[in-house]
């Protein structure tokens, strides 16, 4: 079977560098695929790209999703992966600064399977991240894979 693989979605390389430092941190052995905007995330998940074998590309086990994204933001990233039948199922976690009411209720309106609010500081950061990181790749049981 395949490393399960994450994507992660962020365009600050702060948050990049600590979600990565967390990822690490917690000892779950992980590839993490980093999109630094919302077109590169479409692309990846999206895209015609194939592997070396002529297979599709293996999706993503987590997409991990910030909203306020350059080129296409967030909520429009999370509109087209529950548009697809390829990538409908994927399990999307939005991890973003934003407290707005709206985007709270834009990214579950549009299928987020969670949304957290990224904490301020890094222990709790890293916290959070290491807690999703054992649920949606330890504990939950995803849908079958389908490319």
């Amino acid at each position: 079977m395949d490393k399960k693989i994450i994507l992660l979605v962020e365009d600050n390389a702060d948050d990049e560098a600590l979600t990565l430092r967390s990822l690490s941190k917690s000892n779950i052995a992980n590839d993490v695929i980093v999109a630094r905007d919302g077109a590169e995330a479409l692309e990846y998940l999206l895209g015609s790209e194939e592997s070396g074998d002529g297979r599709p590309r293996q999706l993503p086990e987590l997409v991990l999703l910030d909203l306020k994204l350059p080129k296409v933001d967030g909520l429009e990233v999370l509109r087209k992966i529950r548009s697809e039948d390829r990538t409908k199922l994927l399990p999307v976690v939005v991890l973003t600064s934003s407290d707005e009411e709206p985007d709270l209720l834009a990214s579950y309106r549009l299928g987020a399977n969670s949304y957290i609010r990224k904490p301020v500081d890094f222990s709790s950061f890293a916290d959070a991240v290491r807690q999703l990181q054992l649920y949606w790749l330890v504990l939950n049981q995803g849908p079958p894979r389908r490319g």
